[in-house]
């Protein structure tokens, strides 16, 4: 996927904006103590897959007595929640260094060649 993929939105805009929201997370808990802040970054994370979890049983309607609540458009919202919350987490870790998104394009790579390599062939 290319920036031109998606319009309006440069994968430099969005570093830029990943590490601004990043930035602001941390001002607002600059009184904490910064381990406490870390712990609360990552435990966040468990947070937002909880409500992954909970959107699914919704959009599949798994608890009897709420029925359908959710749709599969929320279980994507959230699973994206937790993929920017992961990475609002590294670029906390990193000290906002703006290569979080960077790092993640260098890790797909890097799957998608260990799959190559498992499948004996370029995956399709």
């Amino acid at each position: 996927m290319s920036d031109a993929d998606t319009p309006g939105v440069s994968r430099a805009d969005a570093a830029v904006a990943l590490v601004r929201v990043s930035r602001w997370i941390d001002a607002g808990n600059a009184h904490r103590d910064p381990e406490a802040v870390t712990w609360g970054r990552l435990a966040k994370i468990s947070e937002e897959h909880g409500e992954v979890i909970e959107a699914f049983i919704g959009a599949t309607a798994q608890n009897p007595r709420k029925g359908l609540t959710h749709s599969m458009a929320d279980v994507e919202a959230e699973l994206l929640d937790v993929a920017v919350t992961a990475l609002g987490a590294i670029e906390h870790l990193r000290g906002h260094d703006g290569q979080a998104l960077a790092m993640l394009d260098e890790v797909i790579v890097r799957l998608e060649q260990r799959a190559a390599e498992a499948n004996g062939r370029a995956l399709p």
